[in-house]
C-alpha cells in the first residue's frame, strides 16, 4: 500500500456518515476528498442518543471537547402510555466492556455534523458534485459526476445513504423494503411538549397501539426532538400529508398529546417513509466500500443508525492504518462490522409494543 498521505481517498456524501469518514482517516493520517452532491450541507431530522462505543472513537479522533460542548448526557429512558403515564423506566445498555458506560449523549442531527465538518480541511469538502457513475478497475477507481468532473482513487467510501449511487453502481441494487409506517418528525420548543417531555433528560416513548411517539430533549437547544411512527399504507417517497393526518395519528392518545400534535404547523413536519434492505452479501470490492446507511440501513427502532455509521468510520479508519494493503484493510473491516450490522438490521424492524420488557434489544449481542 502507498504511504498513507499519498493514498487518494474519496467519500461520496457529505452527511455525517461521510463526514465521519474523513475525520476517522484524517486522524489517521489519511487525507479524503469528500464528494457531496447538495449545494449546502446541511441535516434534518431527529436528534439522535450517541452510545458509548461511538463516544470512544470521538475521543480517539480528538474531538470529544468539541461534541461535549453541543450534547447532554442522559442515563435513563421511559416508556409511557398514550396518556403520558411512565410504566417503565430503564438504565441505557452496556454495549462496552465497562459495565459503568451505561450512558448516551443527545444531539440534534445538524449539531452533530457540522462538529465533524469543522474537524476537516475546508477544501476537501466538494459541494454540487453529484455521483453519476464508478467505474472499478480492480485496484484503482474512477468517479464521474453530473458536473462534468471525474476524479481516480485508490479508494472510494460510499457514504450516500440509503439510495446509494455507489452502492447501485458497484455492487448493484438492492430492493428496499418498506416498514408500512412512516415517521412525522419536528423540532418543538419545551414549552410546546405542554409538560409530557422529560425534565430529567430522558428519553420518553409513548406508546398507544401501533403508534409510537418519541420526545428526545434537546436541552442545549431549548428544544424537543418529537418524532410520531404511525402505520400508513403509502409508500411514495415523498408522501402527501395533511394536519388531519397528524392528528389522526395520535387520534387514541391522551388529550395532552392530541392537543401538541393541534397546536404544530403541518409545515414544520418532516415525513418519511421507513425504508431498510436486507443485509449486504457484501460492502467491498478491492478499492470501493459502503459505510453508514449505503451499507446498512436500518429502521430507527433501536436508535443506532448514525452510531453504526460514526463506528464504521472508525472500524475503516484502524483497519487501514493497521493493513499492508487496501484490499487487506477492507476485508478486516467487513469482518468486523457486518456481523454487527446485519444483526442490528434485524432487531430494529421490531417496533415497540407494551408488551416489550425492553426496547434496548441490542444490549443481549454484547
Amino acid at each position: 500500500m502507498k504511504a498513507k498521505s499519498e493514498l487518494r481517498v474519496v467519500i461520496i456524501g457529505g452527511g455525517i456518515a461521510g463526514a465521519a469518514a474523513a475525520v476517522a482517516l484524517k486522524k489517521e493520517g489519511i487525507r479524503a476528498e469528500v464528494y457531496e452532491q447538495a449545494p449546502e450541507l446541511k441535516e434534518v431530522g431527529a436528534g439522535i442518543g450517541l452510545r458509548p462505543p461511538t463516544i470512544r472513537y470521538m475521543k480517539d479522533w480528538g474531538m470529544y471537547g468539541d461534541i461535549e460542548k453541543v450534547t447532554t448526557h442522559t442515563d435513563y429512558m421511559e416508556l409511557l402510555t398514550g396518556d403520558g403515564d411512565v410504566y417503565h423506566k430503564e438504565r441505557w445498555p452496556v454495549l462496552t466492556d465497562n459495565p459503568e458506560e451505561r450512558y448516551a449523549r443527545f444531539v440534534h442531527r445538524a449539531d452533530l455534523l457540522d462538529t465533524l465538518i469543522a474537524q476537516l480541511p475546508p477544501e476537501t469538502v466538494h459541494l454540487n458534485h453529484r455521483c453519476s457513475s464508478i467505474t472499478d478497475h480492480g485496484h484503482y477507481a474512477e468517479v464521474h459526476f453530473e458536473n462534468g468532473h471525474s476524479v481516480e482513487a485508490d479508494l472510494v467510501i460510499g457514504a450516500d445513504g440509503i439510495r446509494s449511487v455507489v452502492r447501485s453502481k458497484v455492487f448493484g441494487d438492492n430492493k428496499l423494503v418498506y416498514s408500512g409506517y412512516h415517521a412525522y418528525r419536528t423540532l418543538i420548543n419545551e414549552e410546546q411538549c405542554l409538560g409530557l417531555h422529560s425534565a430529567d433528560n430522558n428519553l420518553r416513548i409513548l406508546i398507544e397501539g401501533k403508534v409510537q411517539v418519541y420526545l428526545l430533549p434537546l436541552q442545549l437547544r431549548k428544544q424537543v426532538s418529537l418524532d410520531i411512527t404511525a402505520p400508513s399504507a403509502d409508500f411514495s417517497l415523498r408522501p402527501v400529508v395533511t394536519k388531519q393526518d397528524l392528528v389522526d395519528s395520535v387520534k387514541e392518545y391522551g388529550s395532552t398529546m392530541i392537543q401538541v400534535v393541534e397546536n404544530l404547523n403541518i409545515e414544520d413536519f418532516t415525513c418519511r417513509p421507513l425504508y431498510d434492505f436486507d443485509p449486504l452479501e457484501r460492502w467491498n470490492t478491492n478499492c470501493v466500500t459502503l459505510v453508514g446507511d449505503a451499507a446498512h440501513a436500518m429502521l430507527h427502532n433501536i436508535g443506532q443508525g448514525a452510531n453504526m455509521a460514526l463506528q464504521d468510520a472508525g472500524a475503516l479508519a484502524v483497519a487501514l492504518s493497521e493493513s499492508g494493503t487496501i484490499p487487506e484493510a477492507l476485508q478486516k473491516y467487513e469482518a468486523r462490522r457486518k456481523p454487527l450490522t446485519s444483526k442490528y438490521q434485524e432487531l430494529s424492524r421490531h417496533f415497540p409494543t407494551r408488551e416489550m420488557e425492553t426496547v434496548f434489544t441490542e444490549k443481549d449481542y454484547y
